[in-house]
């Protein structure tokens, strides 16, 4: 084969600093969504679903061959915080989480994830995202970080 594919689907999750409700306002938050979804195009990605709550956000996107997923969600997360600032003197102090979570899926659970990051403000009226993260490390037998339950799952 004399070129180079790749179809990868990534599913990234982080948080604002110390998850401070800086997204509470929800024109501000899909604002802040429609511009993440912009950023991929930008590293020959594709956004698919961009979603998330108050504190924390959401996305799918397909991943370029090119490039880390390091650097992806440096830049998803360095762009949309510079830009956010910008919006209102309310914002100056937005920041992320330095941590984030990026998991990969199959092609059939495309549907689903985009279902997931369209249902996260009626998930979160009864589950927090730390408790969330909890559930899904121990469900795949990651081990948590220091953002979730700091112990490794069973």
């Amino acid at each position: 084969m004399s070129q180079s594919l790749a179809k990868i689907l990534l599913h990234a999750v982080f948080s604002t600093k110390d998850r401070f409700p800086f997204l509470q306002n929800t024109a501000i938050r899909e604002e802040v969504h429609a511009y993440l979804g912009g950023i991929p195009e930008k590293l020959d990605c594709h956004a698919m679903a961009v979603g998330g709550v108050s504190d924390h956000v959401l996305l799918l996107f397909s991943f370029a061959r090119v490039e880390t997923v390091a650097a992806v969600t440096k830049e998803l997360k360095r762009s949309s915080s510079a830009w956010v600032k910008t919006k209102s003197p309310a914002m100056k102090k937005f920041a992320g989480q330095s941590g984030y979570g990026v998991f990969s899926i199959g092609f059939s659970q495309t549907k689903a994830v985009q279902a997931y990051i369209a249902g996260q403000e009626r998930r979160h009226r009864k589950l927090s995202l730390q408790d969330e993260m909890r559930s899904f490390c121990g469900a795949t037998r990651l081990i948590s970080t220091s953002a979730t339950s700091g112990t490794k799952a069973a």
